[in-house]
């Protein structure tokens, strides 16, 4: 990953009293879409979905961390078909 991507998107979260780092939503579906020969399609496919349903991105934050991945292209007719 290059550094950009290794460093963008990180949320703080607070577990028992600890600040624990971790990847926002919009960042994850994003990468799965990256590593999908790794992962599967149909992984990267149903976090667009979940996370859409659970309103746990926007279309902005979604776009900017795929761009950062290289894979707008690839996610694009995707994102399409969920989000509408």
């Amino acid at each position: 990953m290059s550094e950009a991507s290794l460093s963008d998107g990180i949320v703080r979260h607070e577990i028992d009293g600890v600040g624990v780092p971790v990847f926002s939503v919009a960042k994850t579906i994003a990468d799965c879409f990256k590593y999908r020969g790794k992962v599967g399609l149909d992984v990267a496919i149903e976090a667009l979905r979940e996370g859409w349903a659970l309103q746990a991105f926007t279309t902005a934050e979604l776009r900017a961390h795929a761009r950062i991945a290289r894979v707008e292209n690839v996610m694009r007719p995707y994102v399409e078909c969920v989000i509408g």
